[in-house]
């Protein structure tokens, strides 16, 4: 799989689907990004108000570039309700990869991010053979998402007081990671 540039494979849990992005995926991504809550809690560039004609250039062909790694629709019910990534380091960090989520605010609290985590992770370590460790920054206000991550199985490396900027202000955030287990890590070794 070309990094960032070929389609991702869809994986199916009990909860929701992570698939290919598309176009037809625009008015959804719109209608649940678009929601100041939650921007709050994602990275300073994440765009709000979140338009149809942001969410289109998203779903088109924005969400392909390999800066954001491989990038999946979180699905449920047939409408995209949210984004997931997992994006490889390179150089001498290239035994990490980075994953990052959203899901709507009306699709809180129902264990799909979660199991898009777990999803996440499995298909991690079947696909990135040099990954031995992944990581999910989270501002630590953001208390619901360090659940997700707990209940993923992420064990909490770190707190990195005064680290990000969100709307010009510095707030803390907090590392959550978990590894490549180690029989799988053996075997790779090997």
């Amino acid at each position: 799989m070309t990094h960032g540039a070929a389609p991702v494979p869809t994986l199916v849990g009990q909860r929701c689907r992570l698939r290919a992005l598309t176009p037809a995926d625009a008015t959804a991504v719109a209608r649940h990004a678009d929601d100041p809550a939650e921007a709050h809690n994602l990275f300073e560039g994440f765009p709000q108000p979140y338009t149809r004609a942001v969410a289109q250039v998203w779903c088109v062909d924005q969400h392909r570039l390999p800066a954001h790694g491989h990038v999946w629709a979180v699905d449920v019910d047939g409408e995209a309700i949210g984004c997931a990534s997992v994006r490889p380091d390179s150089g001498w960090l290239a035994c990490n990869a980075e994953v990052g989520y959203w899901i709507g605010q009306a699709h809180w609290r129902r264990g799909i991010g979660s199991e898009l985590l777990a999803l996440l992770t499995t298909w991690t370590w079947a696909n990135l053979p040099a990954a031995q460790r992944l990581y999910a920054p989270i501002f630590a206000r953001n208390t619901g998402s360090q659940g997700v991550a707990h209940r993923a199985g992420f064990q909490l490396e770190g707190q990195m007081p005064r680290s990000r900027i969100k709307s010009g202000e510095v707030i803390d955030s907090v590392l959550w990671a978990t590894y490549r287990p180690q029989a799988d890590a053996s075997e790779r070794a090997a």
